[in-house]
């Protein structure tokens, strides 16, 4: 008989010290994960198109805006896709569903090179294209490092999680190169490289469970935590949903809006874009800080604090108009947030409920979180429009920033899953 219980740990209850053995065992999940979420679908398209805009706007007269559109088809498919990726992983395995979906992701590239100018063909193939990479999303990566790590989880998700950087920093020079040497389509082509050629053949060799996971199937031993049907219908699970919702929302809404904000204030281009680069370096170092200590401290209570971060950093947009230094740690107390929020969702999620139905919650949060979120630049938007200025932007963002992490520390103590097989 399979028997599921859980304690509540003591605050704090984990040491200081990095526990080396797990990176050692798990080193190659590490690599394998963080490409992973470097070339996941939606990383590669939200980093790589905004090189293809331009060669796209010449190519067939297309105006800027329309073209932007297709992002937001790209997330409000991944908000669905990211909700099915974790029932299919549950039913039959990351490893079938992920390899599937590569291959699948690939030829979705290769039949963008098609497009012949028709915006609606452009928009559905971007919405189609989230569930081409369905077993690219986050849920998977993060899923499997939950398996692979225990005692140094937060800093094990925070290090693949920045695997965006790697996205951001090599997707715009490779499709830059391979557009200037041939055309539009070959940055399509350019995109589905990474995915073939890396992410592909470390998937085939390195995915797998633990052997302690493996052992504890031929046991017959569930994976410890809340079942699906218990935790949806429980106040926890959508305080966290909801927290996340409004943090991650507010993040989104911000990040095309702090450019044009520090145009408003009078800094040239050049300028603007230097204050606003501190925000990439803190949310890298954000994501590494952060994880680290969610392993050794109350989960609840780091999180709900570097999600209110960003709430300072938007009071200080509001407040200061032409110090430099002022600025940049504005950005930078932004960038924290931003670069911890998906960090945190994995991390909670696991600690609060369990691996038992992991994917198919994570999924379902990640999938609201997603949906709401890819709406915020739009409300942003209109919030502009309304006041001509980004005041009453940035208001809602600290109300965001305020509430989303209060609703956190209502979480609790954490329990302690625990599972055993009896005869």
């Amino acid at each position: 008989m399979n028997t599921i219980t859980s304690t509540t740990s003591s605050v704090g209850e984990t040491t200081a010290r990095v526990d080396l053995a797990e990176f050692r065992r798990g080193w190659h999940i590490l690599i394998l994960a963080g490409l992973g979420v470097a070339t996941c679908v939606t990383a590669t398209v939200l980093y790589g198109f905004g090189v293809l805009v331009i060669p796209l706007q010449k190519a067939f007269g297309l105006a800027r805006p329309d073209l932007q559109l297709s992002i937001t088809c790209l997330f409000l498919g991944a908000s669905i896709a990211c909700h099915l990726a974790g029932v299919l992983n549950q039913r039959y395995g990351m490893r079938v569903v992920t390899t599937v979906s590569l291959l699948a992701l690939a030829a979705g590239y290769f039949a963008l090179t098609l497009f012949r100018g028709t915006l609606w063909q452009l928009y559905v193939g971007f919405f189609l294209l989230a569930f081409a990479g369905i077993g690219t999303l986050q849920v998977t990566w993060s899923h499997l490092v939950n398996e692979w790590f225990e005692r140094n989880r937060g800093l094990a998700l925070a290090i693949v999680l920045s695997g965006t950087g790697l996205a951001a920093s090599v997707l715009p020079p490779l499709l830059t190169w391979a557009i200037a040497r041939w055309d539009w389509r070959a940055g399509f082509i350019a995109m589905a490289a990474p995915t073939l050629l890396l992410t592909l053949p470390l998937t085939l060799m390195w995915m797998h469970s633990p052997a302690r996971l493996a052992a504890a199937r031929i046991a017959v031993v569930v994976l410890s935590g809340e079942s699906w049907s218990h935790a949806i219908r429980g106040r926890r699970f959508w305080t966290l949903t909801v927290a996340l919702t409004l943090a991650v929302s507010a993040v989104l809404g911000l990040l095309t809006s702090v450019i044009p904000l520090l145009r408003d204030k009078g800094f040239d281009a050049a300028t603007a874009s230097g204050i606003f680069s501190s925000f990439g370096v803190s949310l890298v170092a954000g994501r590494v800080v952060v994880g680290y200590l969610l392993d050794r401290l109350w989960p609840a209570g780091i999180s709900a604090a570097a999600l209110a971060l960003p709430a300072v950093g938007c009071l200080m947009l509001i407040t200061v108009n032409s110090n430099v230094p002022a600025l940049v740690t504005a950005c930078v107390l932004i960038g924290i947030g931003t670069g911890a929020e998906f960090d945190i969702s994995a991390y909670l999620l696991a600690r609060y409920f369990g691996m038992r139905d992991f994917s198919r919650l994570y999924g379902l949060l990640l999938g609201i979180v997603t949906f709401c979120s890819a709406l915020a630049p739009a409300l942003f938007g209109v919030l502009y429009r309304h006041r001509g200025s980004y005041e009453s932007m940035l208001e809602v963002a600290v109300a965001c920033f305020i509430v989303g992490p209060a609703l956190l520390l209502t979480l609790g103590p954490v329990p302690r899953w625990a599972s055993r097989a009896e005869a």
